[in-house]
C-alpha cells in the first residue's frame, strides 16, 4: 500500500482494532442501556457498576500508557468508547475528565512517583480524578483565573487559595487537577499551574449545585482556603503550565465531540424505529419526506462531526497540539450542533411520545445543551476560528 493510502487509512478509516473495540463496548453498554441509566439517576446513585466493569475490561484506561495498566492506545480508542457507551444510552461523563484530561496530563507531565501513584487506577477504573478550572467570575475568560498558588517557605510546598464552579464528579473523585496559578518571579505576572489536590486534603471543601440537567454527575463549588500542598502535588513543569493545560483542554474538546456524537446517535436511532413502525393513516410515518428527510440530515451531519473528531483525535495521536488545537475546536463545535439537532428531531419525530417518560428522550433536550456550553461555548470557538484560523481581528 503507499503511503498516501496508508496515512488515508489511519486518518479516516477505523482499523480491525478499532472496530472490535466499538463493537466490544458497544455490547457492553447494550447490557446496561438507557433503563440502567436513567434508573440511576432517579436514585441518586452513580454508575458504579457499568464503571467498574468498563474498567476491569481495560476501556477506561485505553488511551493510558501499557507499563502503567493502560490499553497503550489513544485519544482515537478513548473517543470510541465514550461515543458507543452514549450510542448505548448510558454516557460516563467522568471518561472526560479523569482518563482523557488528567490521565493524559499526568502521563505527559507528571513526575515517576505522579504516573505510578494514580495511572493504574485510572485505568482500571479504582481511581478517578475530577478537574477545576472553571470559575465564577472568569467564565471562558482562563486568563482570569484567580485560584493561586505561593511558595510555603517553611515546608518547600505551595499554599493554595481560589474558587472553582461546575466541577464534576468531586464527590467520587479520589483526587481533583486544580488549575491555579504562580508569580513568575521574572516578571510578576501569573501563569498557569496544575496541582494534584486528594479529596480529603484540609481546606479543600465542595458544595452540590443544584442542576436541571439529569445526570448520576453531580456538579459542584469547590472552595480552597490555603490548602497546604507538598511539593509533590505540582505537575510537571511551572515554567510550562500553559502547554500543560492545553494537552489537557484539546482532549476534552475531542471527548465532549464524542459525548455528543454518542448522545445523538442514541436519539436519532430511537426516532427512526419509531418512524419506521409508527403507523397513522396507511403507511409508516417514516415513508413520508417531511419526516424521513430531517432525520436523514441528522445522520448526515452526526457523520460529519465523527470524521472531524477523528481527524482531531488523529492530530493529538500524532502529537501536532497545534493543529489538533484547531481540529478539537471545530470538532467540538459540529458535534454538540449535531448532536443537539438530533436529539431536538428526535423528540420532534415521536411527538407528544417523545416528552414521555417511556421513551426517554426528553431529558436528553436538556442534556444535549452541555456540548453546546461547556467547556467551552460556541461562541468561543467561533472567536477562535475566526481569529485563530481565518486571521480576522481580535474582539476581545
Amino acid at each position: 500500500m503507499s503511503t498516501a493510502h496508508s496515512t488515508f487509512d489511519s486518518a479516516l478509516l477505523e482499523s480491525e482494532e478499532r472496530r472490535a473495540l466499538r463493537k466490544a463496548v458497544g455490547d457492553l453498554a447494550r447490557r446496561y442501556g438507557r433503563d440502567y441509566f436513567a434508573a440511576t439517576v432517579r436514585a441518586g446513585k452513580h454508575t458504579d457498576e457499568l464503571w467498574q466493569e468498563a474498567g476491569r475490561l481495560g476501556y477506561l484506561g485505553v488511551n493510558l500508557p501499557e507499563e502503567y495498566g493502560g490499553g497503550g492506545g489513544g485519544l482515537a480508542e478513548l473517543s470510541i468508547v465514550l461515543e458507543e457507551l452514549g450510542a448505548a444510552g448510558c454516557p460516563l461523563l467522568l471518561l472526560i475528565v479523569s482518563p482523557a484530561i488528567c490521565g493524559t496530563v499526568i502521563a505527559r507531565f507528571g513526575t515517576d512517583e505522579q504516573k505510578q501513584r494514580w495511572l493504574p487506577g485510572i485505568a482500571d477504573g479504582s481511581l478517578r480524578m475530577a478537574f477545576g478550572i472553571t470559575e465564577p467570575e472568569a467564565g471562558s475568560n482562563s486568563h482570569r483565573i484567580t485560584t493561586t498558588a505561593r511558595r510555603d517557605p517553611e515546608t518547600g510546598g505551595w499554599k493554595l487559595s481560589g474558587r472553582k464552579v461546575f466541577i464534576s464528579g468531586v464527590d467520587i473523585a479520589d483526587a481533583t487537577l486544580i488549575v491555579g496559578r504562580t508569580e513568575d518571579a521574572r516578571t510578576g505576572k501569573l501563569k498557569p499551574c496544575l496541582f494534584i489536590v486528594d479529596r480529603d486534603t484540609p481546606g479543600f471543601e465542595y458544595r452540590q449545585i443544584e442542576m436541571e440537567l439529569a445526570a448520576p454527575e453531580k456538579q459542584f463549588q469547590v472552595f480552597l482556603d490555603d490548602v497546604a500542598l507538598p511539593a509533590s502535588a505540582l505537575v510537571g513543569d511551572e515554567d510550562a503550565g500553559l502547554l500543560q493545560l492545553f494537552a489537557g483542554l484539546n482532549p476534552e474538546r475531542v471527548m465532549t465531540a464524542a459525548f455528543s456524537i454518542g448522545m445523538g446517535r442514541y436519539a436519532l436511532d430511537k426516532a427512526v424505529d419509531y418512524a419506521r413502525t409508527r403507523q397513522v393513516w396507511k403507511s409508516p410515518i417514516g415513508s413520508h419526506q417531511a419526516i424521513a428527510h430531517p432525520l436523514a440530515q441528522a445522520h448526515i451531519e452526526l457523520e460529519l462531526a465523527r470524521l472531524m473528531m477523528q481527524k482531531a483525535a488523529y492530530l493529538y495521536d500524532a502529537g501536532d497540539d497545534m493543529g489538533a488545537g484547531e481540529a478539537a475546536n471545530m470538532a467540538k463545535y459540529a458535534a454538540a450542533e449535531a448532536g443537539a439537532k438530533a436529539v431536538d428531531q428526535a423528540v420532534h419525530t415521536l411527538g407528544g411520545n417523545g416528552l414521555t417518560a417511556e421513551y426517554g428522550l426528553a431529558s436528553l433536550l436538556t442534556a444535549s445543551r452541555v456540548g453546546r456550553i461547556a467547556p467551552v461555548s460556541r461562541e468561543m470557538i467561533l472567536n477562535f476560528v475566526s481569529h485563530y484560523t481565518l486571521g480576522l481581528p481580535k474582539s476581545y
